[in-house]
Formats: C-alpha cells, structure tokens, sequence
C-alpha cells in the first residue's frame, strides 16, 4: 500500500491499528510509552488522539463509538454484532460507517497527521 502525500490513511486502517494499540494495552503486553514505527504502527500519542476523538463520538452517539470498540478492540464481526444486539447487519455495517466517518473528521480536524502515516511509502 502507498500513501500519496498528504492524502489520509484510510480510517479503517487507522482504527485498526488503534485497535491492536488498545488490546497490547489492555493486556500490558508492551513497555508504556511507544513510538512510530513500532510493530503494532500506532504510536502512543495517535492512539491517545483517536481514544479523544472516541470519547468526543461517545458524547453524541454512544451506541456507534460501543460498536467501534467492540469491532476494532474485541475483534467481533459485524455479524455477530448484529446478532448481539439485534440489528440488521446492514444496519450494524450502517453505524460503523456513521462512526468511522466522525473519527475520519474528528482527526482531520486536528490538522496534524497522525505519526502512523510515515510508516507507509510515498511515491
């Protein structure tokens, strides 16, 4: 994958290295601080910055940032989250898209690329 410069990562390859950030930290299963560049490719200070922007998308649709959490962090399929509160998956796939788009702009708002993007090749 490349990365043309200046273009965003896309925010489902971000939230899942938060994701693997979130879990290793849930588990203490890496030393406290981390930089970019580290094996999971999200450094301490992206995955507190998108933890920010989940607690911003929590205040205002708390259902969406659960989903979030339960998808990238617990690693649950949209199916089965579905079945586990008794959406439509078209509907569950609905909500994480509505989510993942505030996240996307909650980031872009911040104007600072996230440290994650220098792990991909620019052509």
């Amino acid at each position: 994958m490349t990365q043309e410069r200046g273009e965003p990562l896309p925010v489902q390859l971000v939230l899942e290295r938060w994701g693997d950030w979130s879990r290793a930290r849930l588990t203490m299963a890496r030393p406290r601080m981390r930089a970019a560049g580290a094996a999971d490719g999200c450094s301490d200070s992206d995955g507190y910055r998108i933890e920010r922007c989940i607690d911003q998308l929590r205040h205002y649709r708390a259902q969406e940032a659960a989903l979030l959490q339960q998808h990238y962090i617990e690693g649950i399929p949209k199916r089965a989250l579905a079945r586990k509160i008794k959406l439509s998956e078209g509907m569950v796939r609905m909500k994480l898209q509505t989510a993942e788009g505030f996240i996307a702009g909650c980031l872009a708002a911040q104007e600072t690329p996230l440290e994650m993007a220098g792990l991909f090749p620019i052509e």
